[in-house]
């Protein structure tokens, strides 16, 4: 998948203005944190002000009762700010985390929308670290900085005012270091955009490492792989660092620079008034006042640095966000054609059809020939259907076809006559069931594993006749029966088990098309027997297109096909094929195994 992309050329407010609809909800409260923080900010520019009258008033004329009433004011306007930043904070915590949930939802529902194809391309620890790294990005940016780059901009700019109008001469000194603040502003934004993008996709990258060793952890044990697993991870650890202390010499740059000169200015002031106050050409409250401003700004200004760094790290995350968020879903509208449910005049059309179905992966190099050609089959009403091929022929592809998890390059496949594209996929999938030769379970109870292949409302009836058909009845014996759960990937249960299960989510729907990937290859001799006994009361009643390796499996199937070369080679009965089909003899005489 791709993971470092340029991003010199992308505008930071560009980018950001994407979270626009999910803030629009929450926009009045936003909006009311702002101007409390404005306020409060401003709130605490007031106090050199109190200072200057104190210093100019009570403390020159020796008056204790007015310095004890400037203190009262002092102390007043502290507790404003305080009540009001906090304020400001209850106004954006509830409703920012809202966002952060709507935005995690809507990923989630995208990536189960997303075709197969983007997850073939995309690691799942690139997708992780977007749906929980990127999104607390988000909140924080949208919760500090978003607010806090408004407000420090008015708190400079309303405290630049005051100083002026304190006094032009010391005013135009503390501005001396605007021009080349703001030039290294403009130059570290660049820089930081870059190297914050490089940051998040190494830790997507690291994400994928550490779950890929925790979901193969048997391998990794198995053949003592630990120390390699911990070499790679610890380059992609190292990597990550070097990436943050490029970050952290970035802001150490403009820290230096923001916080140095605007310290060097004030000084200068200082110096400045102190000779004008010794002068007599300017008040000592004056002084006090100016320079009380000018450290209430320090924060403001030495805090640009953080905020633009945030800012920064906001815009690459909703970038990585928007990359899946714009990734075209599956299509859950029915294309133009039949109804799904209108009547087919011809009984030969009934069934499952393959009509010149031509298929190549979308990442296929071009050039390249597909990987099905031409296919032609027909497998009839209540007929089950044995596929059987090499290596690498495409027997799984095919068969990933039907439920439309890819899509045909040409060609046509058509349910009883319809064209599968004419059917919404929520309806195709609720006629047609799959089960994996790699089975996935979920870290749900055995009895939810297999119910999601039910319609809503199904419950223990058929989901005793689904485990009795898949011969797993080892649930009941489960600690909790079959309210226990299985763990992450079903690792818990052996490979046998969890293909068990898996077949019993195939059937328990009572599906009208079945599809199997070579469903009893982990199982033993006696086990398999007593689940195709089980499975020809099932395929008699469904149209059934199997996948098959082994002899035994075979025989389940009424007729057998031949998939070679990118297409269907003959299609017969397991006796037929064996007397009159060389290359299918020799698929079955056991010389090859075949795992696709």
């Amino acid at each position: 998948m791709p993971t470092t992309r340029a991003t010199t050329d992308r505008s930071a407010p560009r980018a950001l203005l994407r979270l626009w609809p999910y803030v629009r909800p929450v926009r009045a409260r936003l909006i009311t944190a702002a101007v409390v923080a404005v306020v409060a900010s401003c709130t605490g520019l007031v106090i050199p002000l109190v200072l200057k009258w104190m210093v100019d008033g009570p403390v020159a004329a020796h008056d204790p009762a007015g310095v004890w009433l400037g203190a009262l004011y002092l102390l007043l306007l502290g507790v404003a700010e305080a009540v009001l930043f906090g304020v400001r904070r209850w106004l954006v915590a509830r409703p920012l985390s809202y966002v952060e949930a709507g935005m995690r939802a809507d990923l989630y529902r995208r990536l189960q929308r997303l075709p197969v194809a983007f997850h073939d391309r995309w690691a799942s620890g690139q997708l992780l670290s977007r749906a929980t790294t990127d999104l607390m990005l988000l909140r924080m940016f949208l919760a500090f900085p978003l607010t806090f780059l408004l407000v420090n901009g008015v708190t400079i700019l309303v405290g630049l005012v005051i100083m002026l109008m304190q006094d032009w001469v010391l005013g135009l000194v503390v501005l001396g270091p605007a021009v080349p603040v703001m030039w290294t502003c403009a130059v570290f934004e660049r820089r930081y955009a870059e190297v914050s993008r490089r940051a998040q996709d190494q830790v997507g990258d690291l994400a994928t490492v550490v779950e890929e060793s925790v979901l193969g952890i048997r391998v990794v044990k198995g053949f003592g792989r630990h120390r390699s697993q911990a070499r790679a991870f610890r380059e992609l650890a190292v990597r990550l660092r070097d990436t943050e202390l490029r970050k952290a010499r970035l802001l150490a740059s403009i820290w230096s620079v923001i916080v140095t000169l605007p310290e060097v200015a004030i000084g200068a002031a200082l110096v400045l008034g102190a000779v004008r106050v010794a002068d007599g050409g300017l008040s000592a409250g004056t002084l006090v006042a100016f320079l009380s401003t000018a450290l209430a700004l320090r924060w403001p200004v030495d805090s640009i640095g953080f905020l633009l760094a945030m800012s920064q790290e906001a815009a690459t995350a909703t970038e990585r966000y928007f990359e899946v968020m714009d990734e075209e879903p599956e299509d859950g509208t029915a294309a133009a054609g039949p109804a799904a449910g209108a009547p087919v005049k011809d009984p030969a059309a009934r069934g499952l059809r393959f009509e010149d179905v031509r298929f190549r992966y979308p990442d296929a190099p071009p050039g390249s020939p597909p990987l099905l050609a031409h296919v032609d089959l027909h497998i009839r009403p209540g007929e089950s259907m044995a596929l059987v091929g090499a290596t690498g022929s495409g027997k799984t592809t095919l068969t990933a076809l039907v439920p439309r998890l890819y899509e045909v390059t040409s060609g046509r496949i058509t349910l009883d006559g319809v064209d599968i594209t004419a059917m919404t996929r929520e309806e195709l999938r609720a006629r047609v069931a799959v089960a994996f030769e790699e089975p996935t379970l979920f870290s749900a109870s055995v009895g939810e594993n297999v119910l999601m292949g039910a319609p809503d409302g199904a419950g223990e009836p058929e989901l005793e006749r689904a485990l009795a058909i898949a011969q797993a009845d080892f649930a009941h014996a489960l600690p909790q029966g079959t309210g226990t759960r299985v763990g992450e990937q079903g690792l818990s249960l052996s490979g046998g088990q969890r293909q068990r299960l898996a077949l019993a989510r195939a059937v328990v729907g009572r599906p009208e098309f079945l599809v199997l990937d070579d469903p009893l290859s982990a199982l033993d001799v006696h086990t398999e027997a007593a689940v195709e006994a089980a499975l020809r009361h099932v395929l008699t009643d469904t149209t059934a297109l199997i996948v098959a390796h082994r002899p035994s499996t075979v025989l389940l199937a009424d007729r057998v096909a031949l998939l070679s070369g990118g297409r269907i080679a003959a299609v017969g009965t397991h006796q037929q094929l064996l007397r009159e089909n060389a290359e299918y003899a020799h698929l079955m005489s056991g010389e090859q195994e075949d795992s696709r």
